[in-house]
């Protein structure tokens, strides 16, 4: 299973994304979720994947081709980030078909999801959540984040703290924070971390990756569970 999520803010949009991959108590793997696509000052693109691992690697090595061979219909092309997030779905339940029919009666689960995020010049920024299905939601101004996968652990701390105007920085710690519940409550979800942050405007991606052994990342995560605690001890019956 996976873990990712996706913030847009006023200031611009955040990303981050686990690499586990489980197919079985003896068979995890790490497997890069998050794949970014930019044309630095006209547009950036970023992609986050959740479920079959099959289905994704194939949806994303299809978006991949169409950009070397200039098709007219790339992501990289498209007028809109509507229409990257049309291309996007269109492609992913293309290839859930695909699979699903190659599968006929076995049991495989051939579903997957995706986050779109994204700007190009002169459009805003949007965010989309691809459904297995190809059809897809967008982020709001009421709900500024997206998630996908393993997505209940993390969710409270961004419903309480996120908010359009949310500063990139509070937003970094917010996702990770979110991440490390996660990390703690499910094993299917695991280190490294990619995180991908695009401020407004600039059509810029700046990505980092977090290892297992990052000082920053087990710092923040101490001094949460610290806090806590001690808000826990502080709250009267």
């Amino acid at each position: 299973m996976t873990y990712c999520v996706g913030l847009l803010l006023n200031a611009g949009m955040v990303l981050l994304s686990d690499t586990r991959t489980n197919a079985g108590l003896d068979n995890i793997s790490s497997y890069k979720k998050m794949f970014t696509f930019e044309q630095p000052g006209e547009r950036a693109i970023a992609i986050m994947t959740a479920g079959s691992l099959s289905v994704t690697q194939t949806a994303i090595a299809r978006l991949h081709d169409a950009i070397e061979t200039e098709d007219d219909e790339s992501i990289l092309n498209a007028p809109t980030m509507l229409r990257v997030a049309e291309i996007v779905g269109n492609a992913l339940s293309t290839v859930a078909r695909d699979v699903a029919a190659k599968m006929g009666g076995m049991t495989q689960n051939a579903s997957a999801s995706m986050i779109v995020a994204g700007q190009r010049k002169g459009g805003g920024m949007r965010m989309f959540l691809i459904y297995p299905e190809g059809n897809f939601i967008e982020a709001t101004s009421d709900t500024p984040f997206l998630q996908i996968g393993e997505h209940k652990y993390g969710k409270p701390i961004l419903d309480r703290v996120v908010t359009m105007e949310t500063t990139l920085a509070d937003a970094q710690k917010a996702v990770l924070l979110s991440m490390d519940s996660t990390l703690r409550s499910n094993l299917s979800v695991g280190m490294p971390l990619d995180m991908c942050v695009i401020p407004e405007g600039t059509m810029q991606i700046q990505q980092r990756r977090i290892e297992a052994d990052d000082a920053g990342f087990h710092a923040m995560s101490a001094a949460w569970s610290t806090a806590l605690r001690d808000a826990f001890q502080d709250i009267a019956l």
